[in-house]
């Protein structure tokens, strides 16, 4: 029972990040309609940021974060003016051709500047917490909470401010919105900062629990958008509860089976989950 447990807290550790990952997905493929497959990449950048900033150029951790955090959303807001908005009326072929470029160009980047060695984030978190027998590491508690923060403040932004609710309202009906007066040009950027600032947030939890290096984005996307068609498409507690299961399932895979085996059970699971129910776990028939 006690190593039960012990994985499934490693699992809802990891299950933030995919969360966080899912997050930034959903909110862009709810608005646009878009597979925004350089999430994984534009994340990695900026775990490679704070690396840079925190080990090269001794800033506190907290505020590499901080800059990384600034930095993706203006990448952000850069990739929907000048990648994806050209191609908004077009065919969705395009959309997808752009997507797949982007991710070989951000890859690319982070080769280039910041080279294809593995690193870890350096932290002070040290500490290795123990009840009744299950270890918790201070750096995974901290992941958790961050994500869990993150995911609070996702879901109240969305949910209660005006542009939470614009951002609502044109997932839901474009053509209604402009009736409204809702500025719909102006969403997009909204979408894709909030989004790309997510994907840096589970960057950089990824570069301290675990390591960066050239192809982990690549991975990191897939399983966010595993994460996105188990909870279901365009739902944010989908995502969470999806984001959950997958973390656990691998975890639980890793420690019972083999940690070769995990990512395929996890898909096995994500499978034979949209076998029973095709539209998710919270998504709408």
């Amino acid at each position: 029972m006690t190593e039960i447990l012990q994985q499934i807290i490693n699992g809802i550790a990891i299950g933030g990040v995919y969360v966080l990952i899912a997050l930034g997905l959903t909110i862009v493929f709810g608005i646009l309609g878009i597979a925004h497959f350089a999430h994984g990449s534009v994340s990695m950048f900026g775990g490679y940021l704070t690396f840079f900033l925190v080990a090269q150029q001794g800033y506190p951790l907290i505020l590499a974060i901080l800059v990384a955090l600034v930095v993706g959303m203006v990448l952000g807001v850069l990739i929907e003016l000048l990648a994806y908005r050209p191609v908004r009326n077009a065919n969705h072929i395009n959309a997808f051709i752009v997507a797949l470029g982007l991710t070989m160009m951000v890859e690319g980047i982070n080769l280039q500047f910041f080279g294809a060695e593995q690193v870890v984030i350096p932290t002070d978190a040290g500490r290795v917490f123990s009840i009744g027998g299950v270890t918790l590491p201070e750096l995974r508690l901290y992941v958790i909470l961050a994500a869990a923060a993150l995911i609070l403040a996702m879901t109240i932004f969305v949910e209660k401010t005006k542009t939470g609710q614009a951002i609502r309202a044109v997932a839901e009906n474009r053509d209604a919105a402009i009736l409204m007066g809702i500025n719909v040009q102006m969403i997009p950027l909204i979408v894709f900062a909030i989004s790309t600032a997510l994907g840096v947030a589970a960057g950089v939890m990824v570069g301290s629990l675990f390591a960066i290096a050239p192809g982990v984005g690549e991975g990191l996307v897939v399983k966010g958008f595993a994460v996105l068609i188990l909870g279901g498409l365009g739902s944010i507690p989908g995502a969470v509860v999806g984001g959950i299961v997958l973390g656990v399932t691998e975890a639980l895979a890793a420690g019972f089976i083999s940690s070769a085996y995990k990512d395929v059970i996890a898909f096995v699971v994500m499978i034979a989950v949209l076998l029973l129910r095709p539209q998710g776990l919270m998504g709408r028939a």
